[in-house]
């Protein structure tokens, strides 16, 4: 079997030393957090505070009494449809508003366009932390405390000005004189934008929304500040709360929360990873 581009130039020792080892060992790290909460989440209560009499890598006899616990008697399937709904409704806001404003900055010529681009990338500097407290005040005036909505009008604030500027990358890769030629052919803005550019950008749309998705179901600081009640809980912020008695943490009902939390996140990146690193490739070469 012939060999392509310079392959030939490296042995199968120094091949297994500068590929085979360094992945090994990255995926080594990325797995075994992954590991460590499955383990975790199938060992018994005695195997869990017991460290020094069993092996804390391994599970001698295990139990789904954790996951038992954390599926039927508590409200985490509950936790898990609030955190999806709105994951899914402000990813979707967030989407087309930075549609709207990528598509404008980049393609609409006017003065101080691309100003107006920084400054919304700027804006995505902006810690949470700091936005949190005058968005309470804002949320509390207009009735939201302890709804939804509180976390779905709230999380565009740090998600289209990341999007934004990610498509503004993306749509720069699109050649514009498609755009021309269809205004020679009479179309309007609306319609190039619909059926010419969106499109094209599916892989930047599809990128935008995974990042836009993840930061929703992980965000922690307004999902714990914005909602009170048990039920209506986001999952990041719910294991924590309904899982730490004082100082007693229940790790075995705690990590199985995490990891099947972790799978829906999981599955989306499974199956875009291909879309999502085209597009940020299109993104950062701009």
């Amino acid at each position: 079997m012939s060999q392509t581009g310079m392959d030939y130039l490296m042995s199968t020792p120094r091949r297994v030393v500068t590929i085979y080892v360094p992945l090994a060992i990255i995926v080594f790290v990325l797995l075994f957090p992954f590991y460590w909460m499955f383990i975790t989440s199938i060992k018994p209560n005695e195997q869990l505070v017991n460290l020094d009499v069993v092996n804390p890598y391994w599970v001698v006899a295990p139990t789904l009494e954790h996951i038992w616990e954390l599926l039927f008697e508590t409200p985490y399937l509950s936790w898990m449809w609030n955190t999806m709904m709105i994951a899914l409704v402000a990813t979707f806001l967030s989407i087309v508003a930075s549609v709207l404003a990528a598509y404008a900055i980049v393609r609409l010529r006017y003065k101080g366009a691309q100003w107006i681009g920084g400054a919304i990338f700027l804006a995505y500097l902006v810690p949470p932390s700091i936005l949190f407290i005058p968005l309470s005040l804002i949320v509390v005036k207009y009735g939201l405390w302890d709804t939804p909505w509180a976390l779905i009008l709230t999380y565009p604030t740090i998600l289209i000005p990341f999007s934004t500027w990610l498509l503004m990358g993306y749509f720069k890769s699109i050649p514009f004189e498609l755009e021309e030629c269809a205004l020679i052919d009479g179309a309007s803005r609306w319609q190039i934008l619909t059926k010419i550019v969106l499109p094209l950008a599916v892989p930047g749309l599809i990128s935008a929304g995974i990042f836009a998705f993840t930061l929703c179901w992980n965000e922690f600081i307004y999902a714990l500040t914005f909602i009170s009640t048990p039920e209506k809980k986001t999952v990041p912020v719910a294991i924590i709360s309904e899982f730490v008695d004082g100082d007693i943490y229940r790790w075995g009902s705690l990590m199985a929360g995490a990891l099947l939390g972790s799978v829906p996140v999981a599955i989306v990146y499974m199956f875009f990873v291909n879309y999502y690193v085209s597009a940020m490739t299109g993104a950062v070469k701009e």
